[in-house]
């Protein structure tokens, strides 16, 4: 996912590979394998490349292990990756112990409604791994029109859907090709029962 990711940026930004090979001192020929994902590249010249594509380091560093699915690419996922946005706190209520099995969580968000109950109690925390590859039927933290929602994601012929899991609530499944504004925000940890 990292080359995918490197490529995108790199041509969103109007780069060539030989632009972006000669500002980072990376071989060109290395830069192929790193964009088609056959290698990774090392910390140092992910760095260097952060910095020619003026984005995040630690936010590409969510994508570094990751593979996209065929099913990813067909639903275009990697567009509704915020790559170049972090996490902007207004409020910071505690510190929260993550367990050893979420380690990739990269913070704890308490759940704000009871849209997703019986799965996530209203007032529970959850643990996030921010840019987490979802795969279909995943929970996710999702920015929708300004708002944040967990809800599980879900891969269907018409692209992609959000569910709400309360069935009390009725509440409607979201199309996102019919969002003006979504973004991914990571993958939700739950327990296997």
């Amino acid at each position: 996912m990292i080359g995918n990711m490197i490529s995108m940026i790199r041509r969103e930004k109007g780069l060539t590979k030989t632009e972006l090979a000669e500002i980072t001192g990376i071989n060109i020929g290395h830069l192929t394998h790193i964009e088609k994902g056959e290698r990774n590249p090392s910390h140092k010249a992910l760095s260097s490349i952060c910095e020619a594509l003026d984005i995040p380091f630690e936010e590409m560093l969510h994508t570094y292990d990751k593979t996209l699915t065929l099913e990813q690419e067909k639903y275009d996922y990697l567009k509704y990756v915020p790559y170049n946005q972090i996490p902007l706190f207004s409020n910071l209520d505690d510190f929260i112990t993550c367990p050893a099995k979420y380690s990739k969580a990269a913070f704890a968000y308490k759940v704000p409604d009871d849209s997703m109950e019986p799965v996530f109690a209203k007032g529970s925390n959850v643990f996030v791994e921010l840019v987490g590859l979802l795969e279909n039927k995943d929970y996710g933290l999702f920015k929708v029109n300004d708002e944040f929602l967990i809800r599980k994601l879900l891969y269907r012929k018409g692209g992609l859907v959000l569910r709400a899991e309360n069935k009390d609530l009725e509440i409607e499944d979201v199309l996102v090709s019919d969002l003006k504004e979504f973004e991914i925000i990571g993958r939700i940890y739950i327990d296997e029962k």
